[in-house]
């Protein structure tokens, strides 16, 4: 009994004892094993942390997408083409304030991005060609209201491929051209005969309004919409003026404000046309040729619906009347500054017309205009205009910089043309310089690629129609050498209108 009372006290002892030495150690060796990982993990992913990202192009330079800085860039945008300034300025100072091929702000809500480079300029334009291409085409919010969405210059890549397609085959007809440039040189010898009957021995008369009224004339009733009456073209011609003075304005849709009574112009408008539509259809379109414009031409395809037909012919009658009448303006401007460049090409034009002095000026004759066409090139050369491209986050992008998606691109055709590293004294008027042929990518004015104006030979026509026809009948100087700009206008032009005093030949 005492034995195995012995023996169970034993070996109750030995249940008690503290394990081996052996187990202690391996339940140390593994605390110690997870705390080192532990600490090994943490400061892999604090090196991992602290290491630079991807290498990627910088950002443009320039200033964020914060509210408040939107709102004074904004204000500070609209401020500038409010007054005798221009938007240009806006621009310019922010160039030579960041330097570079590009700078970076904020407008009326999204990020803008304006570039100056040839040859990124010419890669942004060509992007748009292909279905894969980084950069759609977009204009600022209040242009592309006032346009419409299915606007020629707002609409997506796929639609404007479309749209483009429709359209093209008008502005290449062979009809259309000769019945413009019949319908543009009838306008300016009318213009020009009534300026002469009143020079005695001379006189002042305004330039901008006299070509935006046979410019307007011309492309509305001689192209576009034959049918409309004097009082409705009148009225038109009013509202117009009104839409391209709200498309740089601030978007408030306030009644009162400048962009709140665009609107309402771009509505009477679409409303003439309506009615335009409306009367030909009663009509059976594809039996008369009663009306054979470009509405008749739109209406007969039937790939377009009335929406698309209507915002498109605004923007034809914008992009032709208010481009080609500030041109014509500018042309004679710097003319009448350059009064040795006026007698030079006096010369050359008069021997030309006897030919023609009270016949309608032809085509062929036109294309052998070289000195005319020189000079109209120059001046479109002082007033490049933008191209809004919207970034797809794709790449490739603006070369040598990082743009994020949904930043709208601009193309700054006007400071590429005035750049000294590829025009020798931009500044200077200067015709001859195109005796050579300019440098690869550094002429823009029409854009490139599809999306090169498709009115870009109608426009020249005009302005060597016009300035043919002024430079063989009169001699003229500035009657007001004000240089201020226009407020509000989409395109920069004198607000004086350029007042010429004029001495018959």
């Amino acid at each position: 009994m005492m034995e195995s009372m012995e023996e169970e006290s034993a070996s109750a002892a030995s249940q008690q004892c503290p394990p081996p030495p052996f187990s202690w150690f391996l339940c140390l060796s593994l605390c110690l094993f997870v705390a080192a990982s532990v600490m090994i993990f943490k400061n892999n992913k604090k090196k991992l942390a602290a290491a630079p990202a991807p290498q990627r192009p910088p950002s443009p330079p320039g200033r964020g997408s914060s509210w408040w800085w939107c709102v004074l860039e904004t204000m500070a945008f609209v401020a500038d083409n409010s007054s005798g300034r221009g938007f240009y300025h806006f621009v310019q100072t922010r160039h030579r304030r960041y330097g570079g091929p590009c700078f970076r702000t904020s407008l009326f809500g999204h990020t803008h991005v304006f570039v100056s480079s040839p040859d990124a300029a010419r890669a942004l334009l060509l992007s748009g060609d292909g279905d894969s291409s980084s950069f759609s085409k977009r204009y600022v919010r209040t242009v592309a209201e006032l346009l419409g969405s299915h606007s020629l210059l707002c609409a997506s890549h796929a639609r404007h491929r479309s749209l483009r397609r429709a359209l093209a085959p008008l502005f290449f007809n062979p009809h259309a051209t000769a019945s413009l440039t019949a319908t543009f040189d009838a306008l300016t010898r009318s213009l020009i005969q009534s300026w002469s009957s009143s020079s005695q021995p001379s006189s002042t008369v305004v330039v901008l309004d006299a070509a935006l009224g046979i410019t307007f004339e011309a492309i509305v009733r001689g192209m576009l919409v034959g049918t409309l009456s004097d009082d409705k073209l009148r009225r038109m011609q009013s509202d117009v003026l009104a839409v391209t003075q709200a498309m740089l304005a601030f978007p408030l849709r306030m009644p009162g404000t400048r962009f709140h009574a665009g609107l309402q112009a771009r509505e009477r408008i679409m409303d003439v046309l309506r009615q335009e539509i409306a009367s030909r259809r009663r009509v059976d379109i594809n039996k008369t040729d009663r009306c054979n414009d470009f509405l008749h031409s739109l209406l007969r395809i039937g790939s377009l619906s009335d929406d698309q037909i209507l915002d498109n012919i605004l923007t034809l009658i914008i992009a032709g009347q208010v481009t080609t009448a500030t041109a014509i303006t500018w042309m004679l401007k710097y003319l009448a500054d350059n009064t040795h460049l006026q007698e030079s090409l006096r010369s050359v034009q008069l021997e030309l017309a006897p030919k023609h002095r009270d016949s309608p000026l032809t085509l062929q004759q036109l294309n052998g205009m070289d000195s005319a066409y020189k000079v109209g090139g120059e001046r479109i050369l002082k007033d490049g205009h933008y191209c809004f491209l919207v970034s797809k986050g794709r790449t490739p992008g603006l070369p040598g910089f990082h743009i994020k998606k949904g930043w709208i691109v601009n193309v700054d055709a006007r400071s590429l043309h005035y750049d000294p590293t590829i025009y020798e004294n931009p500044t200077m008027f200067d015709p001859s310089r195109f005796d050579e042929e300019t440098k690869a990518n550094s002429f823009l004015a029409f854009g490139a690629g599809g999306r090169t104006c498709l009115g870009m030979n109608l426009a020249k026509m005009m302005m060597l129609i016009f300035l043919h026809r002024f430079v063989t009948t009169f001699r003229w100087e500035m009657a007001d050498d004000d240089p201020s700009l226009e407020k509000w206008a989409m395109f920069p032009r004198l607000k004086n209108g350029c007042p010429l005093h004029l001495t018959p030949i």
